[in-house]
């Protein structure tokens, strides 16, 4: 059949014709119904329990006079920006010696402007309505960042909104060529109380300037510099930026050499030669770098000659400079993961008493000096000296249940246990002791905690026999060490012990530790306590019985109102208590999976026993992955989340709350619980201070007014008493509450779980829930190194993107131990 005017545009035939007596139906598109979005709840009110206290605040009162005028933002691209770096064929090259003869020759550059926003002053007083929206958050951008280029202009390293003066009394030795660099952080604020600039102090870790030489010998401990490892310090060197001696000018580290300097060598001209055809061109000879410097350059090199060079060039066309010639600069960001001793000395060298901090964020605020900024005076903005003053609540602390009937109420958030019975003890009958070379008196070890486990009403046994580690298992590696010891249990013990008590040698950071956790809890599900007993006193042995009893199923105290059944909504109607945390790998390991866990309390009504679920994740995301599992039935669920920023709140109630909803649908289509979600931050720069005095504020400190949130539901508390340093408040936010607390309800609730932490006999400064995931996924990120899985981290650059590589997954608990309180 050949083509005709009926075939359809695609050659196919036409349609039937419609009978005259049918009516089509015209069919209308499927509407999507979009499910509303949440957002973070207003405030319902204020909270009036507890003794009022006048408190003075690190935020400073800021007044807008030019509320009608506007910020603009421009886009610049830079076209052509010419070549500042070296680019050599070995030694550093003639232009870069030129342009040192001539360093004011000025150069032009095409740059490209494009209009991007017009932003509105008046969106800052909108923000301070609690009309929050996106040109309120740009404003106070803008002013963050006015702030930034005052600071720029000083000569500050910027870190984000903190600023460092190169200033060496501000710097702090760490060791392993590591300084702590004081500076402040500041931010603008939209505070219930009006536009508000909190500064606070703050710490950064930079690299020790001076020669490179000497940084490394410091870094990596050794003696001189023939015992440097040249892979390592290629790493730790790279992006790094150095002065060049004579001439003083600043390159940026690219390499190192592969042959030392007295026999690396590259392509040089020589002027007043010919090469071997006679055509007059100069001819090309090969030289070392030693001899460049010393014999064309006359510069004498003392040590250089069998160290690298440093290579400030390109991979291909390298530029090298002896080694002894290179100063590191100042003011550079040291940002690989510290040892526990540089850890140690950064807490020690950088808390400040309470009116020392004060003392310093007076002199800072008069150091800057942000009236004489022509950027803030041109927008209206002035900013006051004065600490703002708040006024605050101390809740009383609540009642705690001991065993024998006995209630006791903490004073100044804590609580002596010595002649105190556990609430729930355990008896430990199948144990034994485990010696990884640590050096102690067993016997008289073994008697002590007998002693103080019969006084807390522990009856513990005597160990069935006590494991050494031979001296020639030392050497071996953690793993190895490890399986030999329980290979000696096996062959000893007639079956699983109830609980392995193990000595280390070290307290902290033993790599013994990671692998001998994982054999137990992951491989046979034995419930272990890890003890460092180089100085053993009745305390120690005491927080130690603490953990042994949580972990094997007892309970320290409890809260008088737990016991009795009074807690408001969560005594009465079946609640479960959700802690949630997410643990990043080191700084500068940005391919390092994180480690995310949340916890559960368990037994209702209780809220002080909690199991844990602990899985791998995306690098550095903070949002939990994978929430959907199976958790028990329950009417209302009280959520706890850590380490939120506030731009992800809003990612919280519409991606994690999803889930946790879509796990209690899958058990049951009709469930349907009620929650509250409240994030608690601690990685905030809100300080509170007592008015003429030299001590912290007291235990169980609350704030919501004046400076919280102009619209959202906030409040500070600080839970614990603060010993050393000064207090850092815990700073909660309520972003969802279905179940109806009132400010009191909830705010006590809050107060009371910092109290049933059952690790210590003192209150703690955030809610025990996230503590505990904390917790969960610290120790069981020490299952697997994953820094050994990571070639490309380094501490200044070559990291792979996020979520760019597999996320390896942790070993899975053992069903013996996966409910119990194992972290503790």
């Amino acid at each position: 059949m050949g083509d005709s005017e009926l075939d359809g545009p695609d050659g196919l035939p036409p349609p039937p014709p419609v009978p005259p007596n049918v009516v089509p139906i015209k069919v209308e598109p499927v509407k999507k119904v979009s499910k509303p979005k949440r957002v973070p709840m207003a405030r319902t009110g204020l909270g009036n329990k507890g003794n009022k206290i006048q408190l003075l605040t690190n935020h400073f009162k800021v007044a807008v006079s030019n509320a009608d005028g506007y910020f603009f933002h421009y886009c610049m691209i830079a076209l052509n920006t010419g070549n500042g770096s070296p680019a050599g064929n070995g030694s550093p090259n003639d232009a870069d010696r030129k342009r040192m003869r001539r360093p004011y020759h000025s150069k032009t550059f095409k740059v490209e402007l494009s209009f991007a926003a017009k932003i509105p002053m008046q969106a800052i007083g909108n923000a301070l309505r609690g009309q929050e929206s996106e040109n309120s958050q740009e404003a106070l951008r803008v002013l963050d960042i006015i702030l930034r280029q005052h600071a720029a202009k000083q000569g500050c390293l910027l870190v984000r909104q903190s600023f460092f003066h190169n200033n060496p009394k501000n710097f702090a030795d760490l060791g392993g060529g590591v300084l702590g660099c004081r500076g402040f952080h500041s931010s603008f604020r939209a505070t219930q109380g009006g536009l508000s600039l909190n500064i606070d102090v703050s710490t950064s870790m930079i690299i020790q300037p001076g020669p490179v030489v000497d940084f490394l010998i410091n870094n990596q401990g050794v003696r001189d510099p023939g015992g440097i490892d040249w892979a390592k310090a290629k790493r730790t060197l790279k992006n790094l930026r150095i002065k060049a001696s004579p001439s003083n000018m600043e390159y940026k580290i690219t390499g190192l050499s592969e042959l030392p300097c007295d026999r690396q060598t590259f392509s040089m001209k020589q002027r007043n030669g010919r090469d071997a055809n006679g055509d007059g061109e100069p001819e090309m000879i090969e030289m070392t770098i030693t001899d460049y410097f010393v014999n064309i350059r006359r510069m004498e090199l003392v040590y250089s000659g069998p160290l690298p060079c440093i290579n400030v060039g390109k991979p291909k066309r390298p530029t090298y400079i002896p080694i002894e010639l290179c100063t590191l600069v100042s003011l550079q960001r040291y940002t690989k993961a510290l040892s526990v001793q540089q850890r140690s000395s950064l807490v020690e060298k950088s808390r400040q008493k309470p009116q020392e901090r004060m003392a310093a964020l007076t002199e800072a605020m008069k150091t800057n000096n942000y009236d004489a900024e022509p950027a803030l005076r041109a927008s209206g903005v002035t900013i006051s000296s004065q600490f703002t003053q708040v006024e605050g609540r101390v809740l009383q602390p609540p009642r705690l249940k001991f065993g024998k009937g006995e209630d006791f109420t903490p004073r100044n958030g804590r609580w002596n246990i010595s002649n105190k019975v556990f609430v729930e003890p355990i008896k430990v009958e199948r144990w034994a002791i485990v010696n990884f070379s640590a050096r102690c008196d067993i016997r008289g070890l073994v008697r002590d905690l007998t002693r103080l486990g019969e006084q807390k009403g522990m009856m513990i046994e005597p160990p069935f026999d006590v494991f050494e580690e031979s001296p020639q298992s030392r050497r071996a590696p953690p793993p190895a060490r490890v399986e030999e010891m329980f290979q000696q249990i096996r062959a000893k013990l007639p079956g699983a012990p109830q609980f392995l008590l193990c000595l280390l040698p070290e307290r902290k950071n033993c790599n013994i530790y990671g692998p001998w956790k994982k054999k137990n809890l992951a491989d046979l599900g034995i419930v272990t306590q890890c003890a460092a007993p180089s100085r053993v006193n009745d305390n120690y042995l005491t927080n130690v019985l603490l953990k042994i009893n949580a972990k094997l199923g007892g309970l320290n105290s409890v809260l008088a109102i737990e016991h009795s059944c009074s807690i408001p909504f969560v005594s009465k109607v079946p609640t479960m208590i959700l802690g949630m945390d997410v643990s990043h790998g080191s700084p500068g390991q940005s391919d390092i999976p994180s480690v995310a866990a949340v916890v559960s309390s368990r037994h209702w009504p209780s809220i002080s026993r909690y199991r844990a679920s602990v899985r791998t994740q995306s690098p550095k995301v903070e949002m939990v992955d994978n929430l959907f599992k199976p958790i028990s039935d329950t009417e209302d669920d009280g959520i706890i989340r850590d380490g939120v920023s506030e731009s992800q709140f809003n990612q919280v109630l519409n991606i994690e709350l999803d889930q946790i909803i879509e796990a209690c649908k899958f058990l049951d289509e009709k469930w349907s619980p009620k929650f509250t979600v409240i994030i608690a931050q601690k990685n905030h720069h809100s300080k509170f201070f007592q008015p003429n005095s030299p001590d912290n504020v007291p235990p169980g400190t609350v704030i919501d007014n004046k400076i919280c949130h102009p619209r959202n539901n906030d409040f500070y508390m600080c839970a614990h008493a603060g010993m050393i340093g000064t207090t850092r408040p815990a700073h909660y936010h309520v972003l969802l509450d279905e179940i109806g607390f009132s400010a009191d309800e909830l705010q006590e609730l809050v107060h009371n779980l910092s109290y049933v932490y059952q690790r210590s006999t003192t209150a703690i400064s955030i809610v025990a829930p996230v503590a505990y995931a904390h917790l969960a996924a610290t120790q069981v990120s020490t299952f697997t190194k994953f820094d050994e899985m990571s070639e490309t981290s380094s501490s200044h650059g070559g990291m792979t993107s996020v979520g760019s590589a597999p996320v390896p997954e942790l070993p899975r608990l053992h069903e013996n131990v996966r409910s119990s309180m194992f972290f503790c």
